[in-house]
């Protein structure tokens, strides 16, 4: 593996898809403890640096000894905008974090051995993309953490043509959750609108139902406590639950979805659950 490098020690992964974007972070200096890597996976219109790197997960994570890979979803951050819808889908965004993982480095669980395996942290649209992971790769997520989880998918109700006819003449939009997603996307100036509305459409064309393929490792769920998209966590906790996996629950005092991301309780929750 190689790539370029910082003070942080930081490399790109070659070998995996070129319009994906990743970064492997190395634990701090002298922290090492030959634990398995965390896959960090970012929320709908957002990014790796967004999400984690400002917020200081990938500090706190490096810090906690942990080796990080953090992605850039299609469309998203610094991965390019491929024009085929199914660079876009779940299935095919699976298929390549399983690419991205293997070539970073990462192995099947091994009973006794702290390196072998993988943690997965999701928040939003990451959370969805974590569940399925963890779900359809079983000997290799070793532990899920998903932030601002849902057991509905917000955006399968997003209103396509009504978001194109706004942003080709500016018809007003009446769905509100879908104004809403619209407005949060257009936040950032280097978000690629129309990839991401072909994001939304991918997803449309295959559905999340959380109870069709269920995650079985142990799963830490946690929401602001004033998130109202987290309002079905005790029911994915229940879908988990009752297969058979162990899961904890964790709400945020004062904490909504757009910055239970940023809180060190959320942090600190998460090094504990991933620690054991």
């Amino acid at each position: 593996m190689s790539g370029r490098h910082t003070g942080e020690h930081i490399h790109t992964v070659e070998g995996t898809d070129p319009h994906i974007f990743v970064e492997v972070h190395e634990p701090a200096e002298g922290t090492d403890a030959g634990l398995r890597p965390v896959l960090l996976l970012h929320g709908f219109s957002s990014s790796s640096k967004l999400n984690w790197g400002d917020t200081g997960w990938i500090s706190t994570l490096r810090s906690a000894g942990r080796r990080v890979i953090t992605v850039d979803l299609p469309g998203h951050g610094r991965s390019a905008s491929p024009e085929d819808l199914d660079s876009y889908t779940p299935s095919r965004i699976r298929a390549d974090l399983l690419q991205i993982v293997a070539d970073a480095g990462a192995r099947p669980v091994r009973d006794g051995d702290p390196s072998s395996g993988l943690d997965v942290v999701g928040y939003s649209l990451g959370s969805r993309l974590a569940w399925e992971f963890g779900a359809t790769q079983p000997e290799l997520v070793h532990r899920l953490v998903l932030g601002g989880p849902n057991k509905e998918d917000p955006l399968a109700s997003f209103d396509l043509v009504a978001a194109q006819r706004y942003l080709a003449d500016g018809t007003p939009i009446e769905d509100a959750s879908t104004a809403g997603l619209l407005k949060m996307a257009q936040l950032l100036p280097s978000n690629d609108l129309f990839a991401l509305l072909s994001l939304i459409e991918a997803i449309k064309g295959e559905p999340y139902d959380p109870a069709e393929a269920v995650p079985h490792m142990p799963m830490l769920l946690v929401a602001g406590e004033k998130d109202e998209r987290a309002s079905t966590m005790p029911e994915l906790a229940a879908i988990a639950s009752h297969a058979g996996g162990m899961v904890e629950q964790l709400l945020i005092p004062g904490r909504n979805h757009g910055n239970a991301v940023t809180s060190r309780v959320f942090k600190d929750a998460t090094v504990a659950f991933l620690g054991v």
